[in-house]
């Protein structure tokens, strides 16, 4: 049975809305599994510095990643996008193993094939250490939260 992560290219407006919020939900679940089905078995990431081809990599990484970033939780907004990319901005705030939280701003690209997979990953990625008192993302997004806008800091 073929692979299949509609919305598929090319998207619109609000097709890539969905996609973006299906990604952040998947992240959210920090499932390395779960996750790395939505890219193809080829995928190719930049991640920061690091760079990895295929499904078996993206597990490797994601696992190793939120053994590391604990309490991890997600927020992505959609940037742009034209026929099959699409530009996200995105924070993630988590705390490391001594205890200090984390607040993480980035940006990604992406490029689908036409079954509507990820085969492309490009992610820019700030760290910048914060006061637990100052955390603003708690958890996976409530429904009614889906598509706000993320704040610049």
């Amino acid at each position: 049975m073929p692979e299949d992560r509609p919305p598929y290219p090319p998207f619109t407006l609000e097709t890539a809305r969905r996609k973006v919020q299906a990604a952040e939900d998947a992240w959210n679940t920090r499932d390395p599994h779960r996750v790395a089905l939505a890219y193809t078995a080829d995928s190719v990431w930049r991640n920061r510095d690091r760079f990895l081809t295929g499904r078996d990599e993206i597990v490797a990484f994601l696992t190793a990643k939120w053994q590391r970033e604990r309490d991890y939780a997600l927020r992505k907004s959609l940037w742009s996008f034209h026929g099959d990319r699409i530009a996200v901005r995105f924070q993630y705030e988590c705390r490391d193993a001594d205890g200090q939280w984390w607040r993480s701003y980035g940006n990604e690209l992406w490029e689908f094939d036409e079954r509507g997979l990820m085969r492309r990953r490009e992610a820019s990625i700030d760290d910048v250490a914060i006061d637990e008192a100052d955390r603003r993302i708690l958890g996976a997004r409530p429904a009614d939260q889906h598509g706000v806008d993320i704040p610049v800091w």
